[in-house]
């Protein structure tokens, strides 16, 4: 399957990524554990992501034992992580734990409506100043489903006026990745642990994880 993916997609072959995203597919999972592997597969799949980035000088360094080095680093100062809420919030840490400094956070807030399935959005706190806007943004929501929800932030994220756009994702469900990745195709990678082919008339991803927000919150049967 992956060999007819568009070249902007991305799915992980990383092994241990692969068992975490097996014990989270079980709905024996805690609220805690789910927590836990949500973050851990997020770091796996953040660490190959983001190993586009630049690496720039930051002068010399001493050690311990008093010997100067080239030091190294990367400028987080145009890179902004936005979650999805409520899901998203989930894999923050993990791409702040990677990052050597902490990125800023906006926050993004969509849901899909029941019957049509679109996504409406409830809530954005992108800042309105033209100085502030991020030339990469990294979007993390768990789970890209029908894909509306991931290109409406693509939209958003695009008219704000980023340069570039990496969507981390645990799952993807094969219609909704391939839709997100045409939105734009040129400025966009999308990132996932995993994907499978099918969605139900809900359009819940089968087999999939369920509400990755409800299992994450302890919302389940709200």
């Amino acid at each position: 399957m992956s060999s007819s993916l568009p070249s902007n997609v991305h799915v992980s072959k990383h092994p241990c990524l692969r068992a975490k995203l097996s014990q989270l597919r079980s709905k024996s999972t805690t609220s805690r554990e789910t927590k836990a592997l949500i973050h851990e597969i997020a770091i796996l799949l953040g660490c190959e992501a983001l190993s586009v980035l630049d690496i720039e000088s930051r002068g010399t360094d001493e050690s311990p034992i008093g010997f100067e080095y080239d030091a190294e680093s990367i400028d987080v100062s145009k890179i902004t992580i936005v979650p999805i809420l409520r899901s998203g919030l989930g894999m923050i840490d993990a791409v702040q734990t990677i990052l050597p400094e902490p990125a800023s956070v906006h926050h993004l807030g969509l849901f899909r409506e029941k019957m049509t399935l679109q996504p409406v959005e409830y809530y954005n706190n992108l800042p309105q100043s033209q100085e502030a806007v991020a030339k990469l943004a990294i979007i993390t929501d768990p789970v890209i489903a029908t894909g509306g929800t991931a290109v409406a932030a693509i939209q958003t994220l695009r008219e704000w006026g980023v340069h570039h756009i990496i969507v981390l994702s645990v799952i993807g469900a094969l219609p909704g990745v391939l839709k997100a990745a045409e939105e734009w195709p040129e400025s966009t990678e999308i990132w996932v642990g995993g994907l499978d082919t099918e969605l139900t008339q809900k359009g819940m991803i089968k087999p999939g994880l369920g509400d990755v927000g409800d299992r994450l919150f302890g919302t389940i049967g709200k």
